[in-house]
C-alpha cells in the first residue's frame, strides 16, 4: 500500500527530470525530485478529466469483484463445470488481488507512482481480454490470476493520485468522490454482468474493461506523465513473499477443492494441508525477523490494531461468502435469471450511497465503536431476515434486506479501518493499511469457499433427511405422487419430479442455516469490536483504505 507520501522525502528520481504539469515547480525544487504531493494541485477541465479517469480505473477494478457473481451459472454451464467449481473464478482473483497488494508500496517506490498505475491499467486490459478469451475453467482462472495480480496497486495509486490532484483543503471532496466510485460499482456490477449474461454472453463482462480502461489510461497519461513520484531502489523481502503465496494459495485450493476430493480422505487435500500449515509457520517466524518485511506481522502488537483487522476481515468474510451464495441460489433453485438475480442483489449499495457522507461527517465527533455496532446490527438483522425466506418469496421481499444492508455498508468500511490506525505512527500507517486490506480481501475468497462450500454439504444432508420420510407410510409423500401421476407422469417419473421438490427444498434450507449463523457471527463480532480502545487523531485511512 502506499500514501501520497509514496517516497522518503530524501530519495532521489532515477528518472528523467520533468516540469510538473504547467511547468510550474515549486520555488527552489529541481522538478521531478519531490515527493508527489510537492506537485501543484490540477486546476479547471485538467482535475475534471483526472478526476474521470481514476474513477472509471477504480469502477473497472472494483466491477470485476461483483460482476462475475451473478454470471457463475452462465460460466459454469459453458465450461462444462459445477457451481462450485466456477466460485474459482471469484476467489482466484480475490486472492491474488490480496497477495499483490503488500508490494505495492514496494513497486511504486521503485518505478513511479504513474507509471506503476499506467503499467497496472493496461495489464488489467490484457487480462480482461485474456479472461473473455479463455476456452475451459483452467484457463480462465489462470487468467483471473493475473488480473488479480495486476489490479492489486491500482486501488490505493488511484486514490492517491487523486489526493494529490485537489488542494488540501478540498481532499475530503476527493476522498468523497473517489469513495463514491467504490460504492457505484457493486450496484452496477449484478445488473450489468446479469443483463450481459442474459442477453450477450459471459466473455462480455471482460471485454467491456477494454474501452473502459483504454480511456482511463490515454487520459492519466496525458494529465499525470510528468507528475510522477521520485524512485529508488529498496530492498524486497522475496523469500516472505514466496512463503505468503505457497500458504495463502495452497489454503486456498484446500478450501475450493476440498469437496470434489472428499476433502481429507484424499491425499491431496492433507498435501495441501500440511504444505499450508508448514508455510505459514516458516512466514510467520520470518516476517517477525525480517529487517524489510513483505506483511509487518509486528503490528498485531497494537491491541486496536489487532481488534480493528480482525472483526474487518472476518466481517467483510461473511458478507462476501452471502453476497456471492445469494444470486447462486436465485439462479439454481428459485430459477431466476441473472438479469433478476442482479436486480435482488444491486439495491446493496443505494442507501450506501446516500448514507456514506453521513458518516463520514458523523466521524470525527462519534465513538467508530458506535458506528460498527450500528452496521452490524444492520447486518445481523437483514442476514436473520434471508432465513426466513421460502422458495415462494417474491422478488419484492427479496430485495428488501438487500436494500436495508446498504445502511450497514455505509458505517462498515471506514469506521473499522479508522479503528485499526488508531494511534498508529505516520509511519506505521502505509503498512497497517497494506495489511488491513490483505486481510479482508483474502477473508473474502475464503468466505466465497467455506460459504459454497458449507451450502452444498448441509444440503445434501438435508437432502438426506427428507428423503427419509419418503416411504409407503408417508401420507404427504403419497398424496404428492397421486397428484403427480394424475398430471400423466409414471410412477418413476413422478419419484424423478419428487426428488427434485426435495432438493430444491433441502437447498434452501441450507442456504437459510447459512444465512442465520452469519447473523449470529455478526453479533459476536459487535461484542469483539468493543475491546478496542481507540484514540483520538490516532491515524487515518490511507489510500486505499476503503474500497
Amino acid at each position: 500500500m502506499t500514501t501520497s507520501n509514496s517516497a522518503a522525502p530524501d530519495a532521489r528520481s532515477s528518472g528523467e527530470d520533468a516540469p510538473p504539469q504547467g511547468g510550474n515547480a515549486p520555488a527552489g525544487q529541481r522538478p521531478g525530485a519531490g515527493p508527489q504531493n510537492s506537485y501543484p494541485p490540477l486546476v479547471g477541465g485538467q482535475r475534471l478529466l483526472g478526476t474521470i479517469a481514476l474513477s472509471a480505473a477504480v469502477f473497472m477494478n472494483v466491477l470485476d469483484t461483483s460482476i462475475a457473481n451473478v454470471s457463475l451459472p452462465a460460466i459454469s454451464g459453458d465450461l462444462g463445470v459445477s457451481t462450485s467449481q466456477g466460485t474459482w473464478v471469484i476467489t482466484s482473483f480475490a486472492v491474488a488481488n490480496a497477495i499483490s497488494l503488500p508490494l505495492t508500496g514496494w513497486l511504486t517506490q521503485r518505478f513511479g507512482q504513474v507509471r506503476l498505475f499506467l503499467s497496472s491499467v493496461l495489464l488489467f486490459i490484457v487480462a480482461s481480454w485474456l479472461c473473455g478469451m479463455a476456452p475451459n475453467l483452467g484457463s480462465l482462472i489462470l487468467f483471473r490470476v493475473m488480473q488479480g495480480l495486476v489490479a492489486g496497486p491500482m486501488i490505493p495509486l488511484s486514490q492517491t493520485l487523486m489526493l494529490g490532484s485537489y488542494p488540501k483543503e478540498k481532499s475530503s471532496m476527493a476522498l468523497a468522490l473517489w469513495a463514491m466510485t467504490t460504492l457505484v460499482a457493486p450496484v452496477a456490477g449484478p445488473l450489468l454482468g446479469g443483463w450481459i449474461s442474459d442477453n450477450y454472453s459471459w466473455p462480455w463482462i471482460f471485454y467491456i474493461n477494454v474501452p473502459v480502461g483504454l480511456l482511463s489510461a490515454w487520459i492519466t497519461w496525458s494529465i499525470y506523465r510528468r507528475r510522477e513520484s521520485p524512485t529508488r531502489k529498496l530492498p524486497i523481502d522475496t523469500i516472505g513473499l514466496v512463503l505468503l503465496v505457497v500458504w495463502v494459495g495452497s489454503l486456498q485450493i484446500l478450501l475450493d477443492k476440498g469437496k470434489e476430493l472428499d476433502w481429507f480422505a484424499s491425499s491431496t487435500i492433507v498435501g495441501l494441508a500440511v504444505v499450508a500449515f508448514v508455510a505459514f509457520v516458516f512466514f510467520l517466524i520470518w516476517e517477525l525477523t525480517d529487517a524489510h518485511p513483505v506483511v509487518d506481522l509486528r503490528l498485531f502488537r497494537g491491541r486496536n490494531f489487532t481488534v480493528g483487522s480482525v472483526t474487518l476481515a472476518v466481517a467483510y468474510g461473511v458478507f462476501f461468502g452471502n453476497v456471492v451464495l445469494l444470486p447462486l441460489w436465485l439462479q439454481t433453485q428459485m430459477g431466476y435469471t441473472a438479469t433478476d438475480a442482479g436486480l435482488v442483489t444491486a439495491p446493496v449499495g443505494l442507501l450506501a450511497i446516500v448514507l456514506t457522507p453521513v458518516v463520514g461527517r458523523l466521524m470525527s465527533k462519534t465513538d467508530p465503536r458506535l458506528l460498527v455496532t450500528a452496521s452490524f446490527l444492520v447486518f445481523s438483522t437483514v442476514s436473520f431476515m434471508r432465513s426466513g425466506f421460502t422458495p415462494q418469496s417474491d422478488i419484492g421481499t427479496l430485495m428488501i434486506p438487500t436494500l436495508v444492508q446498504g445502511a450497514g455498508m455505509a458505517a462498515f468500511f471506514v469506521p473499522l479501518l479508522s479503528l485499526a490506525m488508531s494511534g498508529q505512527p505516520p509511519e506505521k500507517i502505509a503498512s497497517a493499511a497494506g495489511l488491513t486490506n490483505f486481510l479482508r480481501i483474502t477473508a473474502g475468497a475464503f468466505g466465497t469457499s467455506i460459504s459454497t462450500t458449507l451450502w452444498e454439504d448441509r444440503g445434501a444432508m438435508h437432502h438426506a433427511n427428507l428423503v427419509e420420510h419418503i416411504n409407503d407410510g408417508s401420507q404427504a409423500a403419497g398424496q404428492t405422487l397421486d397428484m403427480l401421476g394424475r398430471t400423466g407422469l409414471s410412477h418413476d417419473q413422478a419419484l424423478a419430479q419428487l426428488n427434485g421438490i426435495i432438493g430444491n427444498q433441502s437447498m434452501t434450507m441450507s442456504a437459510l442455516d447459512i444465512f442465520y449463523v452469519s447473523g449470529v457471527i455478526f453479533l459476536i463480532l459487535i461484542v469483539m469490536v468493543w475491546a478496542a480502545r481507540p484514540r483520538r487523531g490516532g491515524g487515518a485511512v490511507d489510500a486505499g483504505g476503503a474500497h
